[in-house]
This record gives C-alpha cells, sequence and structure tokens, in this order.
C-alpha cells in the first residue's frame, strides 16, 4: 500500500460507465468512497456491487457518494449495472492510473499461478479530498455496512 490516511487522494480523471469524465476536481467539496474491486460480473464483486447499491440511500442521506473503480472497460460497467440493476458509478481505470497511485495493483498468485491485479480496498475521502479510512484486503461479507458507519459518523464530525 503506497498511500495512507491521513494523505490526500490522487488526482485522477476517469470514465464512469456512461463514459462521463469524473475528476478529482469535479467532486471535491464533499465526501465519497472509492472501493476498488478486481472484475465486473465475479461472484465477490458482484455482491460488493449490491451491498453498496442497497445501502445508496443511507450513503445519499449522508451526503457521501460512492463509486466502484475496477480496471475494466465502460462498456463492461454498462453490462454489470444493467444485468444487476447496480446504482454506484463504476469508474474505468483501464490504465491502472488510480490503482497504481493507491498501490493496490499488485502482484497476487492462485494455484500457484503469478498474475497482476487488484487488492480489493476501499478508501473513505473527505471533502477536503483527504483519506480519511483506508480498508485493506477486503472481505465482502458486512463490508458495505462498515464503510456506511464510518462514513456516518465523518458526517457527525
Amino acid at each position: 500500500m503506497t498511500i495512507s490516511e491521513g494523505e490526500t487522494c490522487p488526482n485522477f480523471s476517469l470514465p464512469d460507465e456512461r463514459g462521463e469524465m469524473v475528476a478529482l476536481t469535479d467532486i471535491k467539496g464533499r465526501p465519497f468512497v472509492l472501493y476498488f474491486y478486481p472484475k465486473d460480473d465475479t461472484s465477490g464483486c458482484t455482491r460488493e456491487a449490491v451491498d453498496f447499491t442497497g445501502l445508496k440511500r443511507d450513503f445519499d442521506a449522508v451526503g457521501v457518494t460512492v463509486f466502484g473503480v475496477s480496471p475494466d472497460p465502460v462498456k463492461k460497467h454498462q453490462k454489470f449495472i444493467e444485468k444487476h440493476d447496480l446504482a454506484v458509478r463504476l469508474l474505468a481505470d483501464e490504465e491502472k492510473s488510480l490503482l497504481s497511485a493507491f498501490g493496490i495493483w499488485v502482484e497476487k498468485s492462485m494455484y500457484g499461478r503469478k498474475y497482476m491485479g487488484v487488492e480489493r480496498t476501499t478508501a473513505l475521502i473527505d471533502a477536503d479530498g483527504k483519506i480519511v479510512r483506508i480498508w485493506e484486503k477486503v472481505k465482502v461479507p458486512g463490508h458495505a455496512e462498515e464503510v456506511l458507519e464510518a462514513a456516518k459518523q465523518l458526517a457527525a464530525s
């Protein structure tokens, strides 16, 4: 992990599922969540996206926007959203610029095979663009609820 709590969120400009650019400079001024996940339409990633979608109203109520980020392209994000009726915006980091800036585009290993992939991570960023909380090596069950609790605390402070 190259980014730590207390640091400023790296600058970024990435397309969402509609191809509209989302830049740090556009969303600063209100808190937001970046949850980084490996791949659209896989079991864990689908569960995480569905969980965040289910809590979208609660995040909206405390003024926190949730963005999912993966290296998948815009078109794949569109299909993923349509298939699972997702309400969170998904950012396409095909160049892995933001993933690399966070230090979560890493070498992984499965069944003895090494490959590069996303280490599931979530960051809560305040209105000034400062990283308030980081969850590393996220386990999906209960995660969205835990992030919501931290978002509520941030909104109350």
